[in-house]
């Protein structure tokens, strides 16, 4: 692709839409019903504890791969590798972890988009999570909404389309978190909720929520298939990378600390089971609404701050997925977009219809293809593409030390020091890779 590269127009539009596509459904879907089944304030604090040891290490690194090769996923290695070496490989894997976990991300804003109106439209009684994901026409036409409007918004030029965009999706999702956490505070069980939610209860800690807490940190900030390294690819030298990572997983980390802020004593208040796992943010919420006064009101603008949350991803993720697809191709923007809209929507199909007409068990009860995708996502692709990119940049197989602390160190702000060559070289890639065959050992396969 011959065409000039486009690039952000701010420093604040960098943060911002990187932060976007770290925050979504992972941090105020997932990250809350992961809490509640994984014991509350001892998964919480384990999480935060990997978002600084696994996650800031390799999302500086991400971005120092994507500002060094100034290339998506597929071309960024090809630019950095030694002549005749093959990790331009993971980056093919690396596009398929983004185009995977679009397969069951789309059907889930989808959702989120349902509810919305559903709340708006002053029908919330006759909501019912199950009910919803058995009904394929639902499932199907708001899918296809949420690419639509996704790869809508990307048909524009990156500076007018994307981070104009995410700038205002951003600064409203966090007001709204701000008045429903604040809201929440005052519920009748707020204490009880807080209590379970921010007090660590170390007998509940154990190798499976080790484990959960990692995939949940590498989840919630979508790095390990090249999501953030497309960022890295937008922005100048300006800033070093190690102090722009920390602000971006602030920001991410504040989200979902805010979001279980709203959630839990929610969930105490109405006698709400903590562990109801992915339907905690419907069913649960959705009756919380529906029994409180100006619950239409609250319901409304609580899932219309969940639809800015799953787009603020779904916008990220998909742009990575378009310019991968264009420097291969060679195509202009508006062509990729209805291409990529194409095959993301045929394959999301298999997760909107898992639940009615495409049956499909893949592990244990219960399992349909949202489980699949996210077993490929979650638990494989995220916690090995971090683990390739902490040895492609600390051993000299790959780029080398050197050459990735050049880069990452390259402008004003934080350094990487000398003493955290340890944790980059040796930590990092060790400890993932332990907890990921361990997870696989206890995975509930069947």
């Amino acid at each position: 692709m011959n065409e000039k590269r486009e690039h952000l127009g701010s420093r604040l539009g960098f943060i911002m839409l990187s932060a976007g596509c770290a925050i979504g459904c992972g941090n105020v879907w997932k990250f809350p019903w992961m809490t509640g089944e994984n014991g509350g304030g001892s998964f919480v604090l384990i999480y935060i504890i990997f978002l600084i040891l696994l996650g800031l290490p390799t999302m500086t690194m991400e971005f120092a791969i994507g500002r060094a090769s100034q290339a998506s996923a597929v071309g960024m290695y090809k630019k950095l590798q030694k002549p005749g070496s093959k990790w331009s490989i993971h980056g093919y894997f690396a596009l398929a972890g983004n185009v995977a976990l679009m397969s069951f991300y789309t059907v889930v804003t989808g959702w989120m988009i349902y509810y919305f109106i559903q709340f708006v439209t002053g029908r919330s009684s006759e909501l019912g999570f199950g009910k919803m994901i058995s009904d394929p026409v639902v499932n199907v036409v708001y899918m296809v909404i949420a690419v639509i409007i996704g790869y809508g918004v990307l048909c524009f030029q990156l500076q007018k389309g994307l981070e104009r965009v995410t700038k205002y999706l951003m600064v409203i999702l966090l007001i709204l978190m701000l008045v429903l956490a604040g809201h929440s505070f005052f519920l009748p069980g707020a204490g009880e909720g807080l209590r379970f939610y921010l007090i660590p209860d170390f007998s509940k800690i154990n190798g499976n929520v080790i484990v959960s807490a990692m995939n949940q940190a590498f989840f919630s900030l979508s790095i390990g298939i090249g999501a953030m390294a497309i960022f890295g690819s937008y922005i100048g030298k300006e800033r070093s990378l190690l102090g722009e990572s920390l602000n971006v997983i602030l920001l991410d980390t504040f989200v979902a600390i805010i979001a279980g802020f709203i959630i839990f004593p929610a969930c105490f208040t109405f006698d709400i089971e903590v562990n109801a796992g992915p339907s905690l943010l419907f069913d649960t919420m959705a009756n919380v609404f529906n029994n409180m006064k100006g619950g239409r009101i609250w319901g409304s603008l609580f899932f219309l701050f969940m639809v800015f949350a799953a787009f603020s991803t779904e916008l990220g993720v998909f742009e990575g997925i378009l310019a991968s697809v264009r420097e291969v191709t060679g195509w202009k923007r508006p062509k990729g977009c209805i291409v990529c809209g194409l095959v993301i929507a045929l394959l999301s199909s298999t997760t909107a219809l898992g639940y009615s007409v495409l049956h499909f068990q893949p592990f244990a009860q219960g399992s349909a293809w949202l489980d699949f995708w996210d077993f490929i996502v979650s638990t494989n692709l995220l916690p090995l593409g971090a683990f390739v990119f902490s040895i492609f940049c600390c051993y000299k197989a790959g780029w080398g030390w050197d050459a990735f602390v050049a880069e990452a160190n390259s402008g004003k702000g934080l350094k990487i020091q000398r003493w955290m060559k340890p944790v980059f070289q040796y930590l990092v890639p060790i400890l993932i890779l332990c907890l990921y065959v361990y997870g696989l050992i206890t995975f509930d396969w069947k």
